[in-house]
């Protein structure tokens, strides 16, 4: 067995890595300046240190690396998946620099994989360009949405136009003015097969009808630096039948499709919060002393730091596993292991940072380090594309298929 990276990937890793070094990593107290001082702190790709950053790194061809194809980098799921580990390391700051932040990228894949010329051509270009943002709007407060098929919002054909009425919430990134696009989810037949009601449409930020009711947080935090998670309200709001994706009756699998890099993605960048807080957790241990002994000598950090690293080594080789499979058998055929890191991923990166958030004492718990509010967006990933127990119950009934064949 190979566990080696071909050299465009090893390549990457190490000029990445050095732009890392030498341009993101000292940009982070800057990039958290900037947003605090900004008119509108939703409006987090307009900080200039931002700018710059995605300007040297489209220079470098540092772009679109999550996009396989003509339309983005090229690189495939296995070449992708380190280069993404590293942006993780600065995730709220590296994705974007890059244009591999969600939830634009798994919006390009959508509109690339599916999208019509006219579609491509108004939202997905300046998508992949970075002049735009966009959001994705699935989640609804009134059911349980981790069934998508409960999804209620109506989108109901009135001649040359659909009208959508209904309300969605978590939508990331709908706070951003600069989100200019939404792919919205709804119903457009409820008589249909179960898995044939839905639809998914372009719904442009401006259109009359749609409402920014607030902003959503997580564990006390909005966010801002992701441009939000919004709740929205669609009152009578009108678009051309043409803004349709696919067609109707065709939205549960395009979301299905969409959810599948989308998890890996968030794997992988995971991984990158992991080794950080890793790192944070010896360098802190290093230099501290309690009851006579430094923190580094005591028995159950040492446990913690061992098990940590034996944690993220058995993850990223699952992960990468998974890159593989994607890449060879295709995403239907890496189904039990994409849902396998997406149940295992946020779990064990919790574990790391609630134990980097001990070694730190309170203030692991404060503004200072960036462990706590690693520990909440880890944590929502524990709903973010589908909760724990969904998975865990699709992939104990493949395996009850699987051994039942057997």
């Amino acid at each position: 067995m190979d566990f080696a990276f071909d050299a465009t990937t090893r390549a990457l890793i190490d000029d990445v890595s050095a732009f890392m070094d030498s341009h993101v990593y000292p940009a982070e107290p800057v990039f958290a300046e900037q947003l605090s001082k900004l008119d509108d702190r939703w409006a987090w790709d307009s900080a200039p240190i931002l700018r710059e950053l995605r300007d040297e790194a489209r220079r470098r061809g540092f772009w679109n690396f999550f996009l396989p194809g003509d339309a983005g980098a090229g690189l495939s799921n296995l070449q992708y998946a380190p280069i993404a580990e590293i942006t993780g390391r600065s995730l709220g700051l590296a994705p974007a620099v890059f244009n591999c932040a969600a939830p634009d990228t798994g919006n390009m894949e959508v509109l690339a994989e599916f999208g019509t010329a006219e579609q491509k051509s108004q939202w997905l270009e300046p998508l992949l360009d970075g002049r735009i943002r966009s959001s994705f709007a699935m989640t609804e407060p009134d059911v349980a949405s981790s069934d998508a098929t409960n999804i209620e919002l109506s989108i109901v054909r009135d001649g040359d136009e659909y009208v959508i009425n209904g309300r969605k919430w978590w939508t990331t990134g709908a706070m951003n003015p600069n989100a200019k696009i939404l792919i919205v989810m709804g119903k457009t037949d409820p008589e249909a097969p179960r898995h044939r009601q839905q639809s998914q449409v372009l719904v442009p930020r401006e259109t009359p009808g749609l409402e920014m009711v607030r902003g959503m947080e997580v564990f006390g935090y909005d966010d801002h630096s992701h441009g939000g998670h919004a709740e929205l309200k669609f009152t009578d709001v009108r678009v051309p039948v043409t803004n349709i994706v696919a067609g109707e009756g065709d939205g549960f699998a395009i979301a299905q499709a969409r959810l599948g890099p989308g998890r890996i993605h968030h794997c992988m960048r995971s991984i990158g919060v992991a080794e950080r807080a890793i790192e944070m957790m010896c360098d802190r241990v290093s230099g501290r002393t309690a009851f006579g002994r430094p923190l580094a000598d005591q028995g159950v950090i040492r446990e913690w730091i061992a098990e940590s690293r034996v944690r993220i080594e058995q993850l990223r080789l699952l992960v990468l596993k998974t890159a593989w499979l994607m890449d060879t058998v295709g995403n239907k055929g890496a189904h039990t292991e994409i849902q396998s890191i997406k149940i295992a991923t946020p779990r064990t990166v919790q574990w790391i940072l609630d134990k980097a958030i001990q070694t730190h004492g309170a203030g692991g718990l404060s503004q200072d380090f960036p462990l706590a509010a690693c520990y909440a967006g880890i944590r929502s990933l524990r709903f973010a594309d589908g909760p724990d127990e969904v998975h865990k119950n699709s992939l104990a009934k493949s395996e009850l298929r699987r051994q039942r064949a057997h």
